[in-house]
């Protein structure tokens, strides 16, 4: 959570303490040990009087409170890249407290402490002149403060990207190798069952529909349709989508009770592959799958500003349900937390009977 202020208050004090010693020091030095006129000596002698004390504490209190909401407030317009007219409006202001200030601390200093004879017009070049150097000061320092931030800003945005896109490849090399590491035995029972499909043909349609949809799941599974992201078509996902659903369809005789709707165009845009295959499996998996009731409903919507929303929902089943862990699920948030960063949103309602996945992703 950003800080409401950029310079605390107590840090401005403790540097303006400080470069005030650093100046009574300096002054301090110019008395004991440089040559200078006895007029001078006077009035450096005044600072050891306590009316000049007394001032000067105060005149360190109105530096900090002065400096302290001025830094604050420039950097908040700098922030914000403000006009103008915010800078001037307030540039007046704290001109304004710091004439005002100087006027009465003025008015405060007694003859004997320093002799001291300005006319009125000389007096307000001066007031005016101390208050532009405090407001030059406090631009400076603020405008300093505010490009340091976003050099770190930057750099800090920088370390988290590079080290974002280093889990990306380490995490897609490890999937590559375990990809390559079971494809052996899997185009083997690709091939085999493309073998059956052609056997089963004379024998029985739907056996040969169904070893057939099995392949072509499998052929997706296998074949490498991923860009240099890890994304596929988003019509190659749909399609496998409806492999699914026709192939869990042929197990239980067409009795299922499945919507799938969509709307949009999908042609072109990529997604991350699988994503959609895990919810609806998960629904196929834990859902109630007969209901005319209560039908699983999946409805895809790819908008044309380049969004997709994808709402999966069903009925829990009422029966012996299978053991779930959750991985699923879970491993999809963390795929997406990595491919799309803030560019998607994952919730899950789980309610006593009903069951609802709803996804969002800028494509």
């Amino acid at each position: 959570m950003e800080k409401k202020n950029r310079f605390s208050f107590w840090k401005v004090s403790a540097w303006l303490i400080g470069v005030n010693v650093v100046i009574v020091g300096l002054a301090l030095i110019l008395v004991y040990y440089v040559k200078i006129p006895n007029q001078t000596k006077d009035m450096y002698a005044a600072f050891s009087t306590r009316s000049f004390l007394i001032r000067g504490g105060f005149s360190l209190v109105f530096q900090c409170i002065f400096y302290y909401f001025a830094l604050n407030t420039f950097y908040r317009l700098m922030r914000r890249r403000a006009g103008w007219l915010p800078y001037l409006g307030y540039a007046l202001l704290y001109v304004l407290a710091c004439f005002v200030y100087s006027m009465i601390n003025d008015l405060t200093i007694k003859k004997e402490d320093i002799q001291m004879v300005m006319d009125i017009s000389l007096k307000i070049f001066s007031y005016s002149l101390a208050a532009l150097i405090h407001i030059v000061i406090t631009l400076a320092v603020a405008a300093i403060a505010r490009q340091l931030d976003e050099k770190n800003y930057q750099a800090r945005n920088q370390k988290l990207l590079e080290e974002r896109t280093f889990k990306l490849e380490k995490e897609k090399m490890q999937a590559d190798y375990l990809f390559l590491k079971a494809q052996i035995n899997p185009h083997f029972l690709h091939n085999t069952l493309n073998f059956l499909y052609a056997r089963s043909l004379p024998l029985s349609p739907e056996l040969s529909e169904g070893i057939l949809t099995l392949s072509e799941i499998m052929r997706y599974s296998l074949d490498n349709h991923e860009d240099s992201d890890g994304k596929v078509l988003l019509s190659l996902e749909i399609e496998h989508v409806h492999n699914i659903i026709r192939m869990q369809q042929l197990r239980f005789g067409n009795t299922l009770q499945v919507e799938f709707s969509l709307s949009g165009e999908p042609n072109g845009q990529r997604i991350l592959p699988f994503i959609l295959i895990t919810l609806v499996e998960n629904a196929f998996k834990h859902g109630e799958l007969k209901s005319t009731e209560s039908p699983v409903k999946m409805n895809l919507d790819v908008c044309q500003a380049g969004k997709l929303h994808f709402v999966c929902s069903n009925r829990k089943k009422t029966g012996p349900k299978e053991l779930s862990t959750g991985i699923g699920l879970d491993n999809t948030r963390k795929r997406l937390e990595l491919a799309y960063g803030d560019n998607y949103s994952l919730f899950i309602k789980n309610q006593r009977d009903i069951f609802t996945v709803d996804l969002t992703i800028t494509l």
